[in-house]
């Protein structure tokens, strides 16, 4: 139908604000993408993108336009994956945003184990520590850790992640070990993002304000920094357990470990879980443990 003509097009220059980057996705030309595009606007008799020599971005007609198509897009792929999924099989495009070092290190390599699984699924995975809104940016799945703030999205756990605070025998035996709480205020905390730390006592979440001479976004370089003994950190399981257990670094203050957080498959609420969708779900729920 000519009504459909660009549609597919439009959605995906519009989702990564570039021609090059959306015929690669739909496996088309760029010169193909660009003209049913135009053809599109002069259908509409609407300009849906401003481009120039650096960057596409949308126009205020092309946001509108592409909210009323994305959803129906949505639907013609629900109705393929539903006829599929009489197969059980998995098809199409998926994708999905997961933070950088779990993703990295965790996610993506059982992203490869799935495609092996069901070589008929394309996956786009974008690491990144921002948390980006699925609808806008046409994801399907995103992995998230920790507590949950976004009531307007669905949610499966995958597994769970455990913080412990921790140090060398270095540092230990030159600052001593702290046995309170109170006592870390006299230790060298080095942060991640936040400034504070996760605490347990009498039953109740504590909050406690620390400082160090380092702070950085990297959980690798904290861990180095801690088995350097440059002081002490607060981390999660993944990455401190094995050194814990090998004797590199030494668990502190056990009896005031925070509660286990969750590791989240978070997905559009308003979407149907599409075949592929459900069975990448399955598939790391049960991989990571928490299926």
């Amino acid at each position: 139908m000519v009504q459909w003509e660009g549609v597919r097009e439009f959605v995906a220059v519009a989702e990564t604000n570039s021609f090059t980057a959306a015929s690669q996705r739909l496996k088309l030309s760029v010169a193909q993408v660009s003209r049913q595009v135009a053809a599109l606007e002069a259908r509409l008799n609407s300009e849906l993108l401003h481009r120039t020599t650096r960057k596409v971005s949308v126009t205020e007609a092309g946001r509108l336009y592409y909210q009323h198509c994305r959803p129906l897009l949505d639907g013609l792929e629900e109705a393929e994956q539903a006829l599929n999924s009489l197969n059980h099989k998995a098809t199409g495009l998926l994708r999905l945003t997961a933070p950088f070092t779990y993703g990295e290190n965790h996610i993506s390599l059982l992203l490869n184990d799935f495609l092996l699984l069901h070589p008929q699924v394309q996956l786009e995975c974008q690491m990144t520590n921002q948390k980006l809104d699925l609808i806008d940016g046409g994801y399907d799945l995103a992995i998230r850790l920790g507590k949950l703030e976004d009531s307007s999205m669905k949610a499966r756990r995958l597994t769970t992640r455990q913080q412990y605070l921790c140090a060398s025998p270095e540092y230990l035996s030159k600052r001593g070990e702290p046995h309170s709480l109170s006592e870390l205020q006299h230790h060298n905390c080095l942060l991640g993002t936040l400034d504070y730390w996760r605490f347990r006592e009498y039953n109740r979440e504590k909050i406690l304000r620390v400082s160090g001479n380092l702070r950085t976004n990297s959980g690798l370089a904290l861990v180095d920094a801690a088995l350097k003994g440059i002081g002490l950190v607060q981390l999660p399981n993944y990455y401190v357990k094995e050194h814990i257990d090998s004797g590199a670094l030494v668990e502190l203050l056990p009896q005031f470990q925070p509660e286990a957080e969750g590791i989240w498959a978070l997905y559009p609420h308003s979407r149907h879980l599409s075949t592929k969708v459900r069975l990448l779900v399955d598939f790391l729920a049960e991989r990571l443990g928490g299926g």
